[in-house]
């Protein structure tokens, strides 16, 4: 049996601080076959590993990323407590997670945030490389992101994040987007089979475990993005037995 890929979301966010080393290093002791990870760019345009516009969340200030430095970023201290003061963790660079993906064997989807939309020139030079030593796919809600990704390199594999709002009788028309994410309130019997005939791939998100679906899921599934890496292995293994 082929197991479908677990992405860890955000790395093992449920037991350790989001799109953090310690997250990451979590997911592959539970499990996880990749990393679910968020990019943002800075004001000089480098790609940081971050969800939020601003760092109000996990650094407690206001300031917007595309309003910061690198170098301004890097000194910020993150944490759910003021104990991130003395031991907070520090954002990390793209770079810096592509090598820790490769280094440790890991797929990696890449979500681009809302800092990529007015950013044509800095999408034109980091999507020109390569990524062939990797197992890479980049994903957004922001479909003319996508479509430049492909303009700059059709190679790279992407990722079309869908709402409530995406028309499952016409996915054929997202060209720019070789796979579909949605949110697991989407695996419906309907909606599996117009992705099926439409040839569009899907991963969904906000997996928990607990889906009895798991266990058999339809070919038309890729992938599952999670919090709970090994709630969601243990479901899986249990069709071998």
């Amino acid at each position: 049996m082929v197991r479908v890929p677990i992405y860890a979301h955000r790395g093992a966010s449920a037991y350790a601080l989001e799109n953090s080393t310690a997250a990451f290093i979590k997911a592959i002791e539970l499990g996880a076959d990749g990393l679910e990870v968020d990019l943002q760019l800075t004001k000089d345009l480098v790609p940081i590993v971050t969800h939020d516009l601003d760092f109000w969340r996990l650094a407690r200030t206001r300031r917007n990323v595309s309003s910061m430095l690198l170098a301004e970023v890097k000194k910020l201290k993150l944490g759910t407590s003021f104990l991130r003061l003395v031991n907070g963790d520090t954002i990390l660079t793209f770079e810096e997670v592509l090598d820790f993906a490769e280094k440790n064997e890991l797929s990696l989807n890449v979500e681009l945030k809302e800092t990529f939309i007015n950013a044509p020139s800095q999408i034109d030079v980091l999507f020109k490389k390569s990524y062939t030593h990797l197992n890479i796919h980049f994903s957004s809600f922001h479909y003319e992101v996508l479509e430049r990704i492909k303009k700059c390199n059709p190679m790279l594999q992407t990722a079309y994040i869908g709402t409530k709002k995406t028309n499952w009788e016409e996915l054929g028309r997202l060209t720019a987007a070789d796979t579909l994410h949605m949110h697991k309130r989407h695996y419906v019997q309907k909606k599996l089979d117009l992705a099926f005939q439409a040839y569009m791939p899907l991963r969904f998100y906000g997996i928990n475990g607990n889906e009895k679906y798991l266990i058999n899921p339809h070919p038309v599934v890729v992938g599952w993005i999670t919090d709970f890496p090994e709630k969601v292995l243990t479901q899986q293994l249990k069709k071998e037995f």
